[in-house]
């Protein structure tokens, strides 16, 4: 049987100015949501927040929502930290997984 996964991750603007830390259970569907601005009055889309740039997997759904508040009470610098440790050029990770 398969189990569930469950992904925390950051994303951000085209300019990197922006970060917006999320937690869910279809990844590359969340950020196309994301991608295509589909509820227009919502946060990423107000600051065109659709680049996936870190991301975590997890098996459980309570320790994906304590992570995402982990995450979200780090101050930008460490976001920042944890983000270049993942992925230093702050490529968008989307595209690379859907190939």
């Amino acid at each position: 049987m398969n189990q569930k996964q469950y992904y925390i991750y950051i994303s951000t603007n085209k300019r990197n100015t922006v970060l917006y830390t999320g937690v869910t259970s279809k990844l590359l569907e969340r950020i196309q949501q994301h991608k295509e601005k589909q509820d227009k009055k919502s946060f990423t889309a107000k600051y065109n927040v659709d680049k996936l740039v870190y991301y975590e997997e997890y098996n459980d759904v309570n320790n994906a929502i304590a992570r995402e508040k982990q995450i979200k009470n780090l101050l930008r610098r460490k976001k920042i930290k944890l983000i270049e440790k993942m992925n230093p050029s702050w490529k968008d990770l989307a595209e690379e997984l859907l190939k």
